[in-house]
């Protein structure tokens, strides 16, 4: 989901914790118009950020993150009629304290973003935008929901939002919370105090492919440093370290999670980037909907796959692919060593003649052709929990 496209800006953005990365020696990069931390050496650096958070925890800040909040006007249903107008999931199904996997659409099918829909209320919801789509998204939202009877509310600015991801992400999050956790479900949230702060929202979702929590409080420096710091003290003891954007990117790579401006763009439509199952043609219309009838109809000449590398080499971003004769055919839109696997990984757009599982391309790597493979996607799904019957028989 999140976005790394950079708008033309000669000063960057920086999020309340801004100085406190710094203090701690982040690496700081520009990711899409904000100064970021990419790594911490100090913590071991990407690869160590990247494996503590698929067995332990770690935390993010990802306050660049964009909030809007659409809530009803004065007739009961203009917030969820303007929701289900502009996402192509459907809002309807959602219960209160709910939240899903959604993308706002071009009128063409392509994607203006792609969306996390929380519903707060009963005709109240939050939408979760990417950062460096920011004020396009917010604008887009304004504009296609004017014949609605409801409230656009830009809360980006609002709050801190740490990210604390990793199989024992719920230990910590126990011990800085009154809120009840075992019961969310993932992509379900509540409101609890944390910290102190009481009503801070707590969703148990995340950007990683782990469990883990995304907490949203006041954007104050004061605040956010000392929720930050609680955070670490908390997690002491299950070893949790800082994490940046670089190991961000490549657990949402093993994972399969999109990222704007590669997997998904305004190029690119709902199925060739395989979100089918997010998009509900039969709730009625929306932006996008009859593009998308056509489209499938037509059928996808390109679908996005995922490739592991055979001979040596990083599959890199916008990098050809090509047949044995080394005509392009396609071309990749992410790729990375995986930590997890220890693997050359990445994704790429190709022709649906190539897309089987087994499939062998070629990705050019400066000057050289060298031979890959498709295989299944996620690269990396987390282990299922053992339920008490089975601990008790493996015991």
């Amino acid at each position: 989901m999140e976005s790394a496209a950079t708008p033309h800006k000669s000063e960057l953005r920086k999020t309340p914790l801004n100085a406190l990365h710094r203090r701690l020696g982040a690496k700081m990069v520009n990711f899409g118009g904000w100064d970021m931390p990419v790594e911490y050496p100090s913590s071991g650096g990407l690869i160590a950020e990247h494996k503590t958070v698929r067995s332990s925890v770690g935390v993010f800040d990802v306050s660049h993150m964009g909030d809007i909040r659409i809530r009803g006007g004065g007739k009961p249903g203009g917030a969820l009629a303007a929701v289900q107008h502009i996402s192509m999931n459907d809002a309807s199904k959602l219960a209160i304290g709910q939240a899903h996997y959604s993308a706002m659409l071009y009128p063409q099918g392509t994607f203006v973003d792609d969306v996390i829909v929380h519903r707060l209320g009963e005709d109240d919801y939050l939408l979760v935008i990417n950062a460096g789509t920011r004020e396009k998204d917010i604008n887009w939202v304004r504009e296609n929901t004017k014949s609605f009877d409801c409230v656009v509310e830009d809360l980006s600015d609002a709050y801190t939002q740490l990210a604390i991801q990793g199989p024992r992400a719920i230990d910590v999050m126990k011990k800085l919370t009154d809120a009840s956790l075992d019961g969310i479900k993932n992509y379900w949230f509540t409101h609890g105090t944390v910290c102190g702060l009481k009503n801070t929202l707590i969703a148990r979702t995340g950007y990683t492919g782990e469990d883990g929590f995304e907490i949203y409080v006041p954007c104050d420096v004061p605040t956010s440093e000392k929720v930050w710091n609680q955070m670490m003290q908390a997690g002491r003891e299950f070893a949790i370290i800082p994490c940046g954007l670089g190991s961000r990117n490549t657990l949402r790579l093993e994972s399969k999670m999109a990222l704007y401006g590669h997997e998904i763009s305004d190029k690119i439509n709902v199925w060739e980037a395989g979100l089918d199952r997010y998009c509900k043609m039969e709730k009625g219309d929306f932006v996008g909907r009859a593009a998308l009838e056509r489209a499938k109809g037509a059928g996808s000449r390109r679908t996005l796959v995922g490739i592991e590398m055979i001979d040596r080499g990083i599959a890199r971003d916008e990098y050809c692919c090509c047949n044995e004769a080394g005509e392009p055919i396609g071309v990749v839109t992410s790729g990375s060593p995986s930590p997890t696997l220890g693997k050359n990984i990445a994704l790429a757009y190709v022709p649906l003649s190539f897309s089987a599982v087994g499939a062998i391309l070629y990705v050019e790597i400066r000057g050289q052709k060298c031979k890959a493979q498709v295989v299944a996607t996620p690269f990396y799904k987390r282990p299922k929990k053992a339920s008490a019957s089975e601990a008790t028989k493996t015991a």
